[in-house]
Formats: structure tokens, C-alpha cells, sequence
């Protein structure tokens, strides 16, 4: 008999057959492992993603959630409140100005990549992406340098869950409570003393005299370390190793880098590390032949909407010249990701720079080892050959 645990090993290595089985044959199907619905169609995704007066992210968006997070993060709040939330937030973000970011963006992705330069492999995660991110996460936000490691691994312990448990473990929620600690000393000191970064902003942020309150940018700062570390690294793997594995695709991007931009849209499409994320219904909702209701929790499976032939011819090919309109790589309708744009240049300009130095590469394991996240989806480690 057909089953789809979030949480199983099997479904982090490989979705997308079970994603097919569901689309097919369940596409409103009970998840008894995790206790969730789990819609995985194009259509009946993107639908729920703009219904958020049936489904609420007010009880939380993460398909295992940390503890006293809902309600207070854009993720976690539906409008009217939401509105206000993002409002405020892009009011930070247009503080920061985004082009101010890309000469500090480039030197770093420089860096990073020299810093591969006559190895003949390398890990792609701990040598490149992991100190790419991290360094590009602290020039933006302002956070002291000499804490990257350690924020790093409390940001990739927070999105992870116990496969066994189904939930999240004592080390998990020790991460988050550092990372809560650690953030609201940084806050701190940021009211004391304002500079031209993000959390300065986010704390001064006011449009007609509303501003965020404690909580809300205690936990808009935690997200975004957790979302600028873990979301923005988890891509920019699933990304190499899309390219890794296709040599036609990465030849044509080193050729001709203004392919990067169709490249990352059709890496958003194809493999996104954002697989999953939960609702919860405020009423009664029939579909497909079931009914789901009132209170129940729903997973909006983004990976498998993605590859929905309903919606995208020959979905499980990787074709950079696709131009994936609609995708839903970084979500959708009011939870459409704030951090794209940021996203979507760092990410471009660290490619540029590494086939400068790296060219040609490909992936030596058969077999990855998957973090372990019901929500997210990326690699622990990406060895990659140069040649």
C-alpha cells in the first residue's frame, strides 16, 4: 500500500517518484506518519498558496515548527497582519539597498572561489557555498565576523527534524534557543548603536508611526540567519549539483554566463531545496474525492508542483532554456519568498565567479547523504571532481 512520510530517508533522497504516485493517483492524500494532508498538483498548490484566508499560516509554516515562532514571522502570519509585517520588513530591505550589496557580494564570491583554485575536488558545500553564504548573510545583516561557524551549524540544526521522532529533537530546539539568544544580543547593540545594515533597520523600520515590536524582530532576524544560511546555501547546492550532473547545461553557462539567470529559474523549478511547507485549514475544504477539514494541518508540496506535467512539458528534464514561468521555487502568492531578489543576485554573481576558477566538474557519489528536514531539501555534502 502507498505511503508518503516527510520524514522518511527514502523521501529525502528521492521525492519525486513518490511525488509522481501522489499527483497521479492521491492527489489529496493522508499522511498517518506525519499527521498532514499533503496536496502535490500544480494547480491545487498554487491555489491554496493565494487562499490564505482557508489556508492559514498562523499555526506555522515549517512542516515540523519551533516553538513560539508562529504568529510573528511573515511565514507565520496571514493578512492583515502579514501586510504589516512585510511592509515593514521591505521598508528594512529598500534601506539596505540591494545594489549596494553586489560589489561586497562579488569580492566575497572572488574570494571563495580562489580559494578552490588547483584542487581536483573538492566538497562543494564546506569549501564554497557554506562560506559564501555565511560571509554574504553577515555583511548584510551586520553581525560580528569571527561567530561564522558556529552560526552556521545552529542555522542548519534548526531546520532539521528527527526522522525517527517526526519532530524536533532536543539539539534542534537548543539551536534555535541560541540562535534566539545570540540574535537578541546583536539587536541590542544595534539600538544602541545603528550602522547601515539590516538589523539596524528592521529595528528602526516605521511606516506612519507603526513600527516591528520586540518579538517581531527577534524572530525576523532568527529566520533570516536561518533562511539566509540553510535556504540560500541549501540552493545553491541543489544548483551545483543540477549542473554537475548535466554538462551540456553547465558548458552552456560557462560559455555564455547570462544563461545563469535561466539556469537558476529552471534550477528553482526542477530541484528546489524549499520542498515543503504546511497550512491550516479554516474550514472544510472537499477535493479530490476527500474531504479535509476545519483544523486540519496541509503540506503544500512545492518540489512536486514543480514537476507537475499538467503544468510544465517534460518535467523531469533539466533544460536551462525552459524559462519556467510560475514556478514555485521560492513559494507563491502572499508567502512568495521577500529574499528572492537578494537570492537570486548572490546567487548568480558566486557561479560567475566559481566557473572562472572551476569550469568543468562533476559529482563522485552515486549515493548523497541528505540532511534530514521534512520541510527542506539539500545535500550534507557535494564532493565534486574537477576536470
Amino acid at each position: 500500500m502507498f505511503t508518503f512520510d516527510p520524514y522518511s530517508p527514502a523521501v529525502d533522497a528521492d521525492p519525486f517518484p513518490f511525488y509522481k504516485t501522489l499527483r497521479d493517483e492521491h492527489p489529496c492524500f493522508w499522511s498517518p506518519q506525519a499527521q498532514v494532508w499533503i496536496l502535490s498538483r500544480y494547480a491545487d498548490v498554487a491555489a491554496a498558496g493565494t487562499n490564505w484566508q482557508t489556508y492559514s499560516s498562523a499555526k506555522g509554516n515549517l512542516m515540523t515548527e519551533l516553538p513560539n515562532r508562529a504568529g510573528a514571522t511573515l511565514g507565520t502570519t496571514d493578512p492583515p497582519r502579514h501586510d504589516r509585517l512585510r511592509g515593514l520588513v521591505q521598508h528594512a530591505f529598500m534601506k539596505r539597498n540591494l545594489e549596494s550589496l553586489s560589489g561586497p557580494i562579488r569580492d566575497i564570491a572572488r574570494d571563495s572561489a580562489e580559494a578552490l583554485r588547483g584542487q581536483d575536488r573538492f566538497d562543494f558545500i564546506e569549501a564554497f557555498s557554506s562560506k559564501f553564504t555565511v560571509r554574504v548573510l553577515f555583511a548584510a545583516l551586520g553581525l560580528p565576523l569571527g561567530d561564522e561557524q558556529t552560526v552556521r551549524d545552529k542555522a542548519v540544526l534548526m531546520v532539521q527534524s528527527d526522522p525517527v521522532s517526526r519532530a524536533k529533537g532536543p539539539q534542534h530546539i537548543a539551536a534555535y534557543n541560541w540562535m534566539q539568544d545570540y540574535a537578541a544580543g546583536i539587536i541590542a547593540e544595534r539600538r544602541a548603536r545603528p550602522q547601515n545594515d539590516l538589523i539596524s533597520h528592521f529595528s528602526m523600520a516605521e511606516i506612519d508611526g507603526d513600527k516591528l515590536d520586540e518579538r517581531e524582530v527577534l524572530l525576523t532576524t532568527t529566520t533570516l540567519i536561518m533562511a539566509g544560511i540553510e535556504s540560500l546555501g541549501g540552493f545553491m547546492s541543489m544548483l551545483a549539483y543540477n549542473l554537475a550532473d548535466h554538462a551540456e547545461a553547465r558548458q552552456a553557462v560557462v560559455a555564455n554566463p547570462d544563461l545563469l539567470a535561466d539556469a537558476v529559474e529552471e534550477s528553482l523549478r526542477f530541484n528546489t531545496s524549499a520542498q515543503r511547507f504546511r497550512r491550516c485549514l479554516q474550514k472544510d475544504v472537499p477535493l479530490h474525492g476527500q474531504t479535509m477539514r476545519e483544523g486540519d494541518f496541509v503540506c503544500l508540496a512545492y518540489g512536486s508542483a514543480n514537476r507537475d506535467e499538467r503544468q510544465f512539458a517534460n518535467p523531469d528534464v533539466y533544460d536551462i532554456r525552459r524559462k519556467p514561468r510560475g514556478h514555485l521555487g521560492f513559494g507563491g502568492g502572499v508567502h512568495a519568498c521577500l529574499g528572492s531578489a537578494i537570492a537570486r543576485m548572490a546567487i548568480k554573481i558566486a557561479f560567475d565567479e566559481l566557473h572562472k576558477v572551476v569550469p568543468n566538474y562533476r559529482r563522485t557519489q552515486e549515493q548523497l547523504p541528505w540532511m534530514p528536514s521534512s520541510t527542506f531539501r539539500s545535500p550534507m555534502y557535494l564532493e565534486l571532481a574537477v576536470h
